[in-house]
């Protein structure tokens, strides 16, 4: 019999000399499966590693091959000590209870092959850190083993509609490809390369417009690579949140994860597969999901109306007041309900002026004012296109939930698809791919349907965050190098926080929000890269 691979069904092995399989084995937990953890390297060099991977199409294995392993060898302090912590933490658990403890210890974990529904529960925590294979700088048109990558989720495996499944996919992916080139020489023909830039400035800057058009037919099957960086105690939460999951393939990514990280930092996770602990926590929260579904299937909601792509929902109309009194909390010696009632004297002028103060004169993005910005906040629904979603969804410090994707709030589709005449093309993939997610939810459900529904589709979330928060937030997403659609919506967040909630003041302390249009966003940041690297072109 030949040997099974490790992993999913479906999993694509990747193949390494007995050399390289050495090497591996010396600083990555597992050689052959898809979660595997790093371990005997250096911080700087997990950091940079995942970094690289987020813009490469390699494995994170492979890259470590190729990339990074010159010789290195692993750190000789490794294991010392271990069985000492070990006993520590044990004991910490068992006799204090010190929840804290397990915040103490963090490992950097790779999920490859994960479908895009996967990678959104993946980054769903605050508090750890999240680099994704990005569809901005790769195309999707290569093969892994032979297959396009995408996932066919165990609750389609071995049903009748597997093979019409995996016939939807791979004509988006075909789709997808056969478009890749026309794509690429509209934008040569839109944007000739301009003198002084090095062909690989130019054609990474390229190859980003015509992903970012083009990334509208990818399935939500399509897989993903994520690396992780996160404490015992984040990582807990996400396999308890993971083991409750309706998925297939999230519950098994969660135990290939527990299975993993036992290895690196076991004493942190003894609680999450323990019936009375884990177990209960796991089942409370199947029961409460059970509950709310139920409960809003018994409802008599309105019908969905025709809304904005952004629309501001909730607000504090004495947001500027409370902000400005918070700003003058740490310098005076007032107590804060008093302050506020100072503040609500004051005029437009001397309250503008407080927060002119307080935000002071920034000189670029990462100058931002401090706390008292997080006094008030802002409520947005919003309904974009997944792609734009799965951009904005990895700012972990928002609270933000979604709906399920399907397709009844239609899609989007990028001017460019028509002027390079695939509109007919286009339309076709949209129309098999939603004809086969209400096939899949009629027989399996909406959770199951997901994985058949391309990018371009659109799916509702809000996003609720205070002023600091959108700071963040709406700067980086309007910056020149973003990709349109998210830009187009943030500068939306940016405007009704001025003109509806009125707070004009707020909105000019964001100063470096971005209204202006471009061209090849991504030309200047390519140029800045290159001129970092010494001149050397991009890989």
């Amino acid at each position: 019999m030949p040997e099974q691979p490790p992993g999913p069904p479906g999993y694509h092995r990747e193949a390494f000399t007995a050399e390289e399989r050495e090497i591996l084995g010396r600083f990555f937990t597992d050689v052959d499966g898809p979660v595997f953890a790093l371990v005997n390297l250096p911080e700087v060099v997990k950091g940079a590693l995942f970094a690289r991977y987020s813009r490469s199409p390699k494995s994170v294995r492979r890259l470590f091959l190729d990339e990074f392993y010159d010789g290195l060898e692993s750190t000789a302090t490794a294991a010392v000590g271990r069985e000492r912590a070990e006993r520590l933490y044990q004991r910490v658990f068992t006799e204090y209870g010190d929840d804290s403890v397990a915040q103490l210890g963090g490992v950097h974990l790779a999920c490859e092959q994960a479908s895009n529904v996967l990678t959104k529960v993946l980054e769903w925590g605050r508090l750890a850190a999240y680099l994704e294979q990005s569809t901005r700088y790769i195309f999707y048109d290569e093969r892994l083993g032979g297959r396009f990558r995408y996932a066919v989720p165990p609750e389609v495996a071995g049903t009748p509609l597997e093979a019409e499944f995996r016939e939807v996919m791979d004509d988006l992916f075909e789709t997808y490809s056969a478009l890749v080139p026309p794509m690429v020489r509209h934008y040569e023909r839109l944007y000739p390369q301009a003198e002084g830039d090095s062909p690989g400035v130019y054609r990474s800057t390229i190859r980003a417009a015509a992903c970012d058009d083009l990334r509208g037919l990818l399935p939500a099957a399509t897989t993903s690579n994520v690396g992780i960086y996160a404490s015992g105690q984040a990582y807990e939460m996400l396999l308890l949140r993971m083991r409750a999951h309706p998925l297939a393939e999230v519950r098994a990514y969660a135990a290939m994860m527990l299975e993993e990280l036992r290895k690196v930092i076991p004493a942190f996770l003894r609680r999450v597969d323990l019936p009375d602990r884990g177990g209960a926590w796991t089942r409370y929260l199947e029961d409460t999901a059970a509950r709310i579904a139920e409960q809003a299937g018994r409802l008599d909601l309105p019908a969905v109306e025709d809304r904005p792509e952004v629309t501001l929902v909730e607000w504090d109309p004495e947001g500027e007041d409370k902000v400005a009194a918070a700003a003058l909390y740490a310098v005076t010696d007032l107590p804060d309900d008093a302050l506020l009632a100072a503040v609500r004297t004051l005029s437009d002028a001397e309250r503008t002026a407080v927060l002119r103060a307080y935000a002071g004169e920034r000189g670029n993005r990462r100058h931002k004012p401090g706390r008292a910005f997080e006094r008030t906040g802002y409520r947005f629904d919003v309904l974009c296109d997944y792609g734009i979603f799965r951009d904005l969804q990895r700012h972990r410090m928002l609270t933000i939930e979604w709906q399920r994707l399907g397709t009844r709030h239609g899609s989007v589709t990028p001017e460019s698809i028509g002027e390079i005449g695939a509109l007919p093309a286009w339309d076709r993939a949209m129309e098999r791919a939603a004809a086969l997610a209400g096939r899949l939810e009629a027989a399996l459900g909406p959770d199951a349907a997901q994985y058949a529904v391309p990018f371009a589709y659109r799916v509702r979330f809000y996003v609720q965050m205070n002023a600091r928060e959108a700071i963040h937030l709406l700067e980086l997403r309007t910056a020149r190098g973003g990709h349109a659609g998210y830009r187009r919506v943030c500068q939306d967040m940016h405007r009704q926080i001025r003109e509806v909630a009125g707070h004009r003041a707020l909105a000019d302390a964001m100063t470096f929000v971005d209204y202006r249009d471009y061209g090849l966003a991504r030309l200047e940041s390519e140029r800045r890269a290159e001129a970092r690297r010494g001149g050397q072109p991009p890989a």
